[in-house]
């Protein structure tokens, strides 16, 4: 009898650290949109707009060099500096849509696998890839995903041990941050950014998979407000730039 009790309780501590020893690593870094491009401050006020209207609208979601996550992997197709990712987890066909529908836009189309060089050196090198498409604007996306447990954040690329859920405070935050960049001169017209938060995920902790998901509808609310936000902001660049465009041909037809 003392065989069988110390064969099951041998056999239960055998399951519990099998449980221990599984782990999600964290999606990687998000990228740091300031630091791709280095110009110095007198080259980058000499950048002006030069974006013609109706205009095109490229489209490329990048992250920190190396990035991965669970569920997609090592999606970038582009080693440097940074990556681009082309595996498509958050923006949908019905978003592009939506942004080919935005005032004074012709059309809206992701950066193509064969547009994109080997090695991301800088901003430039995507702004080359857009101009392919003939896109007068460059919309770049990242995001920022962190996890917290017990009130401590885990690093991206970090580790957390699944089988034990965390009692209380288990939350994962994405923020979603975006530019719109003239393709021909580099010129910045404007930033959005939007943040989610998704709550409970102790009951989520026994699978990679189900708190992967948690992650991705963390991104995916995120990413769907960030859209929002950028078409507020494109509407803003719409009347601003194009009715200055206005005023000066008014004024130059007066001046003859």
């Amino acid at each position: 009898m003392r065989r069988f009790v110390r064969f099951f309780a041998a056999l239960g501590a055998v399951v519990v650290l099998t449980a221990g020893c599984t782990s999600y690593v964290t999606p990687g870094s998000p990228a740091n949109l300031a630091s791709i491009d280095r110009p110095d401050v007198l080259a980058e006020m000499a950048r002006k707009p030069a974006a013609q209207f109706p205009a095109r609208i490229a489209i490329g979601r990048v992250q920190a060099r190396g990035y991965e996550s669970f569920s997609a992997g090592r999606p970038a197709v582009a080693a440097g500096d940074y990556s681009l990712l082309l595996v498509q987890e958050l923006l949908r066909d019905s978003q592009i849509e939506e942004m080919s529908a935005w005032p004074n836009v012709a059309g809206a189309a992701p950066l193509n696998r064969l547009l994109i060089p080997s090695y991301l050196n800088s901003l430039d090198d995507l702004r080359v890839s857009a101009a392919k498409l003939q896109a007068d604007v460059l919309v770049l996306y990242t995001l920022d995903t962190q996890f917290e447990v017990r009130r401590k954040s885990v690093l991206p690329t970090g580790v957390i041990s699944l089988g034990i859920a965390p009692d209380r405070d288990a939350h994962v935050t994405s923020t979603a941050s975006a530019l719109l960049i003239d393709v021909r001169t580099g010129f910045v017209y404007g930033l959005a950014d939007a943040t989610a938060r998704k709550d409970g995920l102790a009951s989520f902790w026994g699978s990679r998979e189900q708190l992967d998901q948690k992650r991705i509808e963390a991104e995916q609310q995120a990413f769907d407000q960030l859209v929002v936000q950028l078409e507020k902001t494109w509407r803003g660049i719409e009347r601003g730039y194009t009715g200055r465009s206005a005023e000066n041909a008014d004024a130059s037809e007066s001046a003859l």
